[in-house]
């Protein structure tokens, strides 16, 4: 199974885009991880290139790991694409959930290990 690694990178710290994404790739041995891409201060100009790739690789993935710490419009789209598509959509978020994401989502957990354990059991 290929898995996409979605969440928030834009106005994010080098942590925060990588920390978890470095774990998931520990532990999943198929990954598209769109930070191999890391447009950070350079958003503008590169529009169409980001979007463009990161649905090119939400489209070839079988399952998004979608990493959901704050609002982030990217993430979201990316979710919802991924949902229309049928693929399996694992998000990653506390309490309380929102609605769209919990209704374009096949599972929800609240943590990137729990995400990776049940997508371990399927």
């Amino acid at each position: 199974m290929k898995v996409y690694l979605c969440g928030p990178i834009n106005g994010c710290t080098d942590a925060e885009c990588n920390d978890w994404r470095s774990y998931a790739k520990s532990r999943l041995p198929d990954t598209l991880d769109p930070m191999r891409r890391d447009y950070r201060g350079r958003e503008a100009e590169s529009v169409n290139e980001i979007v463009e790739l990161d649905k090119r690789d939400v489209a070839a993935s079988d399952v998004i790991l979608a990493n959901c710490p704050k609002p982030s419009v990217g993430t979201s789209m990316e979710v919802f694409l991924a949902w229309q598509q049928g693929k399996i959509v694992i998000a990653v978020a506390q309490e309380p959930v929102s609605p769209w994401l919990r209704y374009h989502s096949t599972k929800i957990a609240p943590t990137i290990k729990d995400a990776i354990d049940w997508l371990e059991s399927i």
